[in-house]
Order: structure tokens, then C-alpha cells, then sequence
């Protein structure tokens, strides 16, 4: 491990996540992580909002309806091995401001919003990591980007729309936002060739509730690939502790009368609901996500770091990556 270059990155996904959202579009996202790119000789792609439309990612479409901001899905693809196969998707929420939409946060909850694409800046803070080091390993990284705002044509509760996987999703909670397009990513993702799949995401207030703000929420499908990660994560001090999902969790989530999937089926068990959700679409492919809303922001200064952003799991990415096997 160089001490040195997780630094680096690390900072490098601070200073994202502290960037005000006036700042930091999903457009500005795209441009940072196409500069990245090219630095690094990654492949990459940025889907515009058309792109989205001709595939049918009715997730991120509908979260984005309310902006004014074109969404972007990010793509960034590094080939460490000869060949495309056993391939590592690196998934990050890039929710660049979230008002929660028509279910409005109030104004205490809406401060610091900014934040909300922490997901999205460990993912690039891990790629700029990777590039550096360019271990012999596959990575693929998916960024879906917009904001959640609120317009005449922002979507609403009770409306039901269809992801790129086909599955349709009842709307019960606009301010569930995070893991409808991380449903289109992920997907996106597996059309790609992705072989295991981590999600990193500011998810949920509820894993707070839970954890506390010092520990990041984590939910597998997949014992081998959650070991390997959580041995990263003690190997970098960035604590993680695991939640279950059980059967019972997954029929909360398809419990729509009218949908496959509703999006917010009750405050119990919050955190859990949000990465079953997320769950249905990663399917039978091992899939681990990280739910970073308490760990990827501080108010108090501390030995890894000032007060603010934290750039939480760039080292725990990078490690994994690095001892992937």
C-alpha cells in the first residue's frame, strides 16, 4: 500500500464532496472524471440524457424530470488483464444536490446536500488511485449523476416508472432517490460485463440511526466477495459493519400492488430496505453495498483530517482492488 497515493486520492474525493452543488453539476462531474480518463488512459464513456432514453433508464430519468441540469451516466473502464473478464464494478451514487424532491427534506436536512454524490468521488477517488498503481485487474467504474429537484415535471409519489432491467418501480418516497439510479447503474453495469459489483452510496439517514456517524453500512449477497472487503477495509482503519437482508426484507420491497418493486416500503429497518432495493437489480451477480451517509462527512477535525468531507472508502476500494482475488 502507498501511504502517499491513497492520500492523494483521498483528498482528491474531499475536495469533490466539499464542492457546492452550484459548483459541481453532474456536467462538471462528467468533465472531471473524462480529465481522469484521459490522465490515466482509461476508456470511458458519458451518456446524455437522449442516450438514456433510447436505452430506457426510466430510474434516473425520473429522478432527474425535475432539473433543469442534464443527467449523465459516467463510465470509466480500466483494463488491467488481457483479456475483459472477472471484472470489478466500482458503482457511486452522484446525487450532486438532493432537495428530496416533493418529499422535501426540511432546511436542517437539506444543508449539506452537496454531499450527496460521496459515492460517485470515492468511486473516482479509487480510479485515480487505480491509474497510478495500475494493478493487474479489470475495473469498471458506473457514475449516475444528476440532482433532485423539484419543478412542474418532477416526479411524484404514486408515479410508477420502468428501470433499464424492465423492472417497474413504485415511487412511494421522492427522497428514495439514491437507489433508483443506482438501479439503472448497476444494471448498466452488468450489461458491461461486470463479474462483482460494489455499490458505494450516501444512502440513507436510517444507517445513522443505526451505526452512528463512525461506521459504514454494509449488505451482501455474497460471503467471499463481503470477506474480501471487509479484510481491505481493516487493512485501511475504514470500519464497516455488516447488515442482513433477509427474505423477509426482500418482500417488503416487491411488496407493489401495482409495481415489481416499491421504492420505500416503511421507516423499520430503513437502511436494510434501501440495499434490498438495490439488491433486485445486482440479481445473482455477488454484490456488496456501502452505505456511507454517517462516515462521508465529519464536523470535527481528527487525525485522518479536517472537518467536512472525509473521501470515505477510496482507501477500502483501492485495497480491495489491489489484493482482488
Amino acid at each position: 500500500m502507498s501511504v502517499r497515493l491513497y492520500g492523494k486520492a483521498t483528498n482528491s474525493a474531499r475536495t469533490l464532496v466539499n464542492t457546492p452543488g452550484n459548483l459541481l453539476t453532474a456536467s462538471d462531474l462528467a468533465d472531471y472524471a473524462v480529465k481522469l480518463a484521459n490522465r490515466y488512459d482509461f476508456d470511458y464513456e458519458v451518456l446524455e440524457k437522449e442516450d438514456m432514453e433510447r436505452l430506457g433508464m426510466g430510474a434516473l430519468l425520473a429522478v432527474n424530470q425535475g432539473s433543469k441540469q442534464p443527467p449523465k451516466l459516467i463510465v470509466l473502464k480500466y483494463q488491467g488483464k488481457d483479456e475483459w473478464e472477472d471484472v470489478i464494478a466500482l458503482v457511486g451514487k452522484g446525487v450532486t444536490f438532493d432537495t428530496g424532491g416533493y418529499c422535501l427534506k426540511p432546511r436542517d436536512s437539506m444543508v449539506d446536500m452537496k454531499t450527496d454524490m460521496a459515492g460517485a468521488a470515492a468511486v473516482l477517488g479509487a480510479m485515480e488511485a487505480i491509474g497510478e498503481l495500475r494493478p493487474e485487474q479489470n475495473v469498471l467504474a458506473v457514475i449516475p449523476a444528476t440532482d433532485n429537484m423539484i419543478s412542474g415535471e418532477a416526479f411524484k409519489p404514486d408515479d410508477v416508472i420502468t428501470s433499464l432491467s424492465g423492472k417497474t418501480i413504485e415511487v412511494k418516497n421522492t427522497d428514495a432517490e439514491g437507489r433508483l439510479i443506482l438501479a439503472d447503474a448497476v444494471t448498466y453495469a452488468k450489461q458491461h460485463g461486470a463479474s462483482y459489483i460494489i455499490d458505494v452510496a450516501t444512502l440513507t439517514g436510517g444507517v445513522i440511526v443505526a451505526l452512528g456517524t463512525d461506521k459504514t453500512g454494509a449488505m451482501t449477497n455474497n460471503e467471499e466477495l463481503f470477506e474480501q472487503l471487509l479484510e481491505a477495509s481493516m487493512e485501511t482503519g475504514e470500519f464497516i459493519w455488516r447488515l442482513p437482508i433477509t427474505e423477509n426484507d426482500r418482500e417488503r420491497v416487491r411488496s407493489s400492488k401495482i409495481a415489481d418493486l416499491n421504492n420505500s416500503p416503511g421507516r423499520e429497518g430503513h437502511a436494510i430496505m434501501g440495499g434490498a432495493f438495490i439488491g433486485e437489480f445486482a440479481e445473482d451477480t455477488p454484490w456488496v453495498h456501502l452505505d456511507i451517509a454517517g462516515t462521508a462527512a465529519t464536523k470535527k477535525d481528527g487525525d485522518l483530517g479536517p472537518a467536512g468531507a472525509t473521501g470515505v472508502m477510496v482507501r477500502t476500494l483501492t485495497a480491495f482492488v489491489e489484493r482482488f482475488e
